[in-house]
């Protein structure tokens, strides 16, 4: 996810009045400037090594949120420990607010930034989540949010817990990723095409994009449990990331409301099963959800005013689901509990 410095750079209008409404950029996502990978054999200088990385994220991003989901599924707790930020960012990055000194106590920073900055000295660009750290040196690893988590499922398989789920399993990986190739472009990204849209007709387009794949996303999951096979993958993991958000955020927030999930009986019966699986709604928090977006937003919500809304009652109701079939966890078993010092917080959490 974006920082405030990126972000102003995507949203704000031009204060200087030497471009025209016409003229503004539209938003445009970056791509990962530090793609190195963590791998079994250390292909890129960073081999597999329990105890040596620390992940960190911002439980609003919902790119991150793939990392956090992922890395509890596989059971990598005690391989791959975790920092959570602050959800608000400032012009430095994002912060270690809700630790105590308002450093992280394990890489010993107040701000991610700092990391990025030990790996390239002033290095210009966005500080993202999720990103990985060399706590020895550190450095950043990574901040490629597309590949980090298609590594945790395939390269550190030696790290994962017993009976942990095959998330990227070989024999579908042609369809899975032909799956998420049209979530990432009409779903994941799309909510935010049309959120930070300057135009009416871009903002057109990617609504209508958006509510498109949705529609077929639901007619795909009418008659089967998950996106692809008949267990959890890493297709089921991305598009939930952004159904969980989607009434919170994405419809009044980002304009994307030709109707919420909640009256979509496939899609909401859908996020709800999957929220209700040990290692997705464990892993949630609303309030840090609803306070970055709102507050961090200022060219979409300059008031900052966070809305009460909507009810969170209904994520624990029963869904049905089960009915279709399918094995969660295919041959494996249910991640155990969330380890302690990483449960959300109660105010955000669905009641």
């Amino acid at each position: 996810m974006q920082t405030l410095r990126m972000l102003r750079e995507v949203t704000e209008l031009n204060t200087a009045g030497q471009e025209t409404p016409r003229e503004e950029k539209e938003f445009t996502r970056s791509g990962p400037h530090f793609s190195d990978r963590i791998t079994a054999d250390g292909r890129d200088g960073w081999p597999v090594e329990a105890g040596r990385y620390r992940l960190v994220v911002s439980r609003a991003c919902p790119w991150a949120s793939r990392a956090l989901i992922s890395r509890r599924l596989l059971g990598l707790e005690p391989a791959l420990s975790l920092a959570v930020t602050d959800p608000i960012q400032d012009e430095r990055s994002w912060r270690f607010t809700l630790d105590k000194g308002d450093r992280d106590p394990v890489l010993g920073i107040a701000f991610l930034s700092e990391a990025y900055d030990a790996r390239k000295k002033e290095y210009p660009g966005g500080v993202s989540v999720p990103a990985i750290v060399d706590i020895p040196s550190g450095k950043l690893v990574t901040n490629d949010f597309q590949r980090l988590t298609l590594d945790f499922a395939t390269q550190w398989t030696a790290l994962h817990r017993e009976g942990a789920p095959d998330l990227y399993p070989e024999e579908h990986r042609d369809e899975i990723d032909e799956v998420m190739e049209g979530v990432y472009q009409d779903v994941n990204n799309g909510v935010y095409l049309a959120g930070f849209a300057k135009h009416q007709h871009t903002y057109e387009d990617a609504y209508r994009a958006l509510f498109a794949r949705l529609d077929r996303l639901s007619e795909r999951l009418a008659t089967r449990r998950y996106l692809v096979g008949d267990t959890i993958t890493e297709a089921d993991i991305r598009l939930f990331t952004t159904l969980v958000r989607f009434d919170a955020v994405y419809n009044g927030h980002f304009k994307c409301n030709r109707n919420k999930l909640s009256e979509d009986r496939v899609l909401w019966g859908y996020v709800r099963d999957l929220f209700q699986t040990p290692g997705f709604g464990d892993t949630v928090d609303f309030d840090h959800i609803k306070r970055h977006y709102y507050h961090v937003h200022t060219a979409v919500n300059p008031t900052r005013i966070v809305p009460l809304g909507p009810d969170l009652s209904g994520w624990s109701t029963p869904h049905g689901r089960e009915e279709l079939g399918g094995r969660p966890f295919g041959d494996g078993t249910p991640p155990g509990p969330v380890p302690p010092g990483e449960e959300v917080p109660e105010a955000g959490r669905a009641r």
